[in-house]
């Protein structure tokens, strides 16, 4: 076995937070961040137990503009 670094997206709906893998697609929740990533790691390593990554997952994080109406 080893290591590799994936990425988390977290967000608060409600009272509760939301963590997403984006290079795996598994999501987990917490009551806190700590837990919703505690969780989220929990839920990618029993993924990947049975759909190993491809050897290069790289993600890209960018942002963009979008016109919103207020």
């Amino acid at each position: 076995m080893r290591e590799r670094i994936f990425s988390a997206i977290i967000h608060k709906e409600e009272d509760l937070f939301v963590a997403e893998c984006p290079e795996v697609g598994t999501v987990s929740q917490g009551s806190s961040i700590e837990q919703a990533l505690a969780n989220l790691k929990e839920a990618t390593e029993l993924y990947l137990e049975e759909f190993p990554p491809p050897q290069a997952v790289h993600s890209l994080l960018t942002t963009f503009e979008a016109t919103v109406n207020a």
